[in-house]
């Protein structure tokens, strides 16, 4: 497979600043990752490599691994225009290049965003990692790729069988049940969320059990994607006080204000904030 990448990327700075994925023996800087495909005909692995201005990769699974691999990526959107809110805007053309043109990671599916969530609700980061991982290597598809094996974690239909789960509480089985039926109905299509009103995409989520305004900005924003959004939480918030020297945190009004030039990419340029944010904290 091979897709030409249009604005700046860097791969293996996305490995420094995300990481996660497993990586093959042969190329450190390359991103394996593993995955139910939307459409829920089976799990796939797809091995993505950098070569220059294009992404190129192989793919083990059905139609449609290769463009949900690349839209986990936010390499579906195209960047040519990414640069040029740096130079509009000072602040984000700092950020863009101490994080070399960062850009977002996505969960691999809105499905896959809203059982993360709900699966870590209270839980340490660490640890709800470690309970998502079990339940891919007990649960989901192993597929071997890129010289490693990797797990999918499992597919709605799958999900939707289990009647418990080691580490997670009666009450967050019963949620991934609903995302899990959510998911087969066609609602956490990756696609119709996008195309949805933001607010609409919200109302719609929310009506999830147990997903309320926070997860559900971030199965819109993380699982879904959408590059032109501005996520009203506390380190975008604060991170804009501090970087834009305000005396206060910023209202959402006056975040919208302040995020205007990051047009049309104002969730990428909120990632930057973020990540500068919270190594400022640490």
């Amino acid at each position: 497979m091979h897709t030409r990448i249009t604005g700046p990327y860097d791969m293996a700075r996305q490995q420094e600043f995300f990481g996660g994925w497993v990586r093959p023996a042969d190329d450190p800087s390359s991103i394996l990752m593993a995955f139910p495909v939307e459409g829920w005909a089976g799990s796939a692995a797809v091995l993505l490599r950098q070569d220059g201005d294009a992404v190129t990769g192989e793919v083990i699974g059905p139609a449609g691994a290769w463009e949900q691999a690349l839209a986990a990526l936010s390499l579906d959107e195209d960047g040519g225009g990414w640069a040029a809110v740096g130079e509009r805007d000072p602040v984000i053309g700092a950020l863009q290049r101490e994080h070399a043109y960062l850009r977002p990671v996505l969960f691999h599916s809105p499905y896959e965003a809203a059982c993360a969530f709900v699966i870590g609700h209270r839980m340490r980061v660490t640890q709800q990692r470690a309970i998502r991982a079990r339940i891919a290597r007990e649960h989901g598809t192993a597929i071997e790729a890129g010289g490693r094996v990797v797990h999918a974690f499992p597919a709605p239909q799958v999900l939707r069988g289990l009647a418990e789960l080691p580490g997670v509480d009666a009450e967050k089985v019963a949620r991934l049940h609903g995302i899990a039926d959510a998911a087969l109905d066609g609602r956490l299509d990756r696609a119709r969320l996008r195309a949805l009103p933001l607010a609409e995409a919200y109302a719609d989520v929310k009506r999830l059990r147990g997903i309320g305004d926070f997860f559900a900005t971030g199965i819109v924003l993380r699982g879904a994607g959408r590059a032109d959004a501005v996520p009203a939480e506390g380190f975008t918030r604060s991170g804009i006080r501090r970087l834009y020297g305000l005396s206060h945190d910023p209202t959402d009004a006056e975040m919208l204000r302040i995020a205007e030039p990051w047009r049309p990419y104002r969730m990428w340029c909120s990632v930057l904030v973020h990540a500068s944010e919270r190594r400022a904290q640490s």
